[in-house]
């Protein structure tokens, strides 16, 4: 008996639902599985806004990425008319020899970027909101700005769904296992089969991979919302760039405008400042000494964004030990069951591609996108990825 399925995808966050959107548009039969409801704010993929840039201090290899993901997010927004991204541009600022503005920097000129370098000075004077040390810099992108995360999840299910995926909330999955040419997929309520299994865990990665070695630690991570002194006029985003800053001890901050209207103020955070956790031990709830913590750390670089505190929503980051994503094949299963977890804070701006890659996996076994650096056998030498 055939299977019931072409492929199952187990997950539907933020790249979970793009590679459900992917696959069905190629014409596979589709079903996704998630154990919350539609863009729920459990995992990672939450709190109005991501940054989104392409002169990558992370990695150059990067980049390719970043310039497929950015076609597949217009397209996105042409195919479902929904609000996703706003290139406000964006400031990697630190001192000159920081890993955030110098790898940002060799991104830019390795591939040949449009960016610009600015001083202390020129930075206060074109954007007065920020008050940078002197021996600070920066690298401003036109091209950068930020993605909206529901939005972003809502548009993929969208597409899914016109395209006849079968998606079905609210339906934990309890195990999963081979099953003659393909898998069989347990949950709560019902068996499925399928001849493909592609799993996007997030933070429940620890659990559901735990088989193939991969070693991600889950951070409990804190998003602020600050009503700026004077109002939010100046952080609007045809004034205020997204960023993110680094100080001499190599903490990072990063921040947007406002972009829901004058009384929802400006988001903030810190990129790592969390305890480890697992989504059933996470405090979720935001602390007074935290956010003294931010608006502390604050006051010095924009004096006037800490005035009225707002909220505090957390979320979850999947980390790897070097904050590389992993995609790739299962390492005992490699031709039926494919996995995507380890996206280490980082990852929400490739979702459409990674959807895109994920589909290439699952159905032809490889992928033309350069996927060496997320090859997890460089943790457990168990799993082969694309290439």
């Amino acid at each position: 008996m055939a299977p019931a399925y072409d492929v199952i995808v187990l997950g539907l966050g933020g790249m979970g639902s793009a590679a459900a959107a992917h696959l069905a548009a190629r014409g596979v039969k589709v079903l996704g599985l998630e154990k919350f409801g539609p863009v729920h704010n459990r995992g990672s993929s939450h709190g109005g806004s991501r940054i989104t840039r392409q002169s990558y201090f992370e990695d150059p290899a990067y980049v390719p990425l970043l310039l497929r993901a950015y076609e597949l997010y217009e397209e996105l927004e042409r195919e479902t008319g929904r609000d996703i991204a706003t290139l406000c541009g964006g400031l990697m600022i630190g001192r000159p020899d920081s890993r955030t503005v110098a790898g940002a920097r060799r991104s830019a000129e390795q591939w040949d970027l449009p960016h610009e370098m600015l001083d202390a000075e020129q930075l206060r004077r074109r954007f007065p909101t920020l008050t940078p040390a002197d021996d600070e810099v920066a690298l401003y992108e036109a091209r950068a700005g930020l993605l909206r995360p529901e939005n972003t999840v809502a548009a993929h299910l969208q597409l899914a769904v016109r395209h006849g995926a079968s998606l079905h909330y609210e339906e934990p999955v309890t195990r999963w296992e081979p099953y003659r040419d393909g898998v069989r997929v347990h949950t709560r309520e019902d068996v499925y089969t399928a001849s493909r299994l592609i799993i996007c865990p997030g933070a429940w990665a620890p659990e559901l991979l735990a088989d193939v070695g991969v070693p991600i630690t889950v951070e409990r991570k804190i998003m602020y919302w600050f009503q700026p002194r004077g109002g939010t006029g100046p952080y609007r985003p045809e004034r205020h760039p997204v960023y993110v800053w680094e100080d001499r001890e190599g903490i990072q901050v990063y921040g947007f405008p406002a972009i829901d209207g004058p009384d929802r103020g400006a988001k903030v955070a810190f990129f790592r400042d969390g305890g480890v956790c697992t989504p059933e031990t996470i405090d979720r709830t935001v602390h007074d000494h935290e956010i003294r913590a931010i608006a502390d750390y604050l006051g010095p670089r924009l004096p006037t964004l800490p005035g009225t505190f707002i909220k505090g929503v957390t979320c979850m980051y999947s980390t790897t030990p070097d904050e590389h994503f992993v995609i790739a094949r299962h390492p005992e299963h490699p031709e039926a069951v494919t996995v995507a977890c380890g996206f280490s804070g980082h990852g929400f701006k490739f979702v459409p591609v990674v959807g895109e890659i994920l589909a290439d996996l699952a159905l032809e076994g490889g992928t033309p996108h350069p996927i060496s650096l997320f090859d997890p056998a460089r943790f457990a030498g168990k799993l082969n990825g694309g290439s």
